[in-house]
């Protein structure tokens, strides 16, 4: 009866997790079958890796022959002092990251018009600290992974926007 009512309770609870809705993300459906990225930088780098594992869509190095081409148009790092001591140093900085970009279509027209994402983090500053460049790189990095994430979720959420 025991062994029954084991069995039982962890069927109930597998059934539970499966009943929760969760599953994992999958591939994104992109509404372009190519893509050029117009850019070597490492977030270019970082886009097409993206693309090609996360997606059916080909990315190609040729503009010409793809279906959609994404414009990086300009990116940027920024660091702002957010807060001072009292002696007048800095103790806290915020790094900002922004990226303006467009899909646009071969044909004419656009997928995402001109847009801009623009990402912060704070980080606190230490004079005796001699990490504080490596931690400033990692977040620029994340921030980077961040935009990727985003820019892919825009993308698949796109459509063809025709101009007559």
């Amino acid at each position: 009866m025991k062994r029954i009512l084991r069995s039982f309770v962890a069927l109930l609870l597998v059934g539970s997790l499966t009943a929760c809705g969760f599953h994992l993300r999958g591939q994104q459906k992109l509404p372009f079958e190519s893509l050029a990225v117009a850019s070597t930088t490492p977030l270019a780098i970082e886009i097409k890796r993206a693309v090609t594992s996360g997606t059916e869509t080909r990315v190609q190095d040729e503009t010409p022959g793809a279906e959609a081409v994404l414009h990086i148009l300009r990116e940027a790092r920024e660091k702002v002092i957010l807060s001072l001591s009292s002696e007048g140093r800095v103790r806290e900085y915020q790094l900002r990251y922004l990226v303006n970009f467009r899909v646009s279509r071969t044909q004419g027209g656009d997928y995402l018009p001109t847009n801009s994402i623009v990402l912060t983090r704070d980080m606190t500053y230490n004079e005796q600290v001699l990490s504080k460049e490596q931690e400033e790189d990692l977040l620029y990095r994340e921030m980077r992974t961040d935009f990727v994430q985003q820019l892919m979720r825009r993308m698949a959420a796109s459509k063809p926007i025709l101009v007559n």
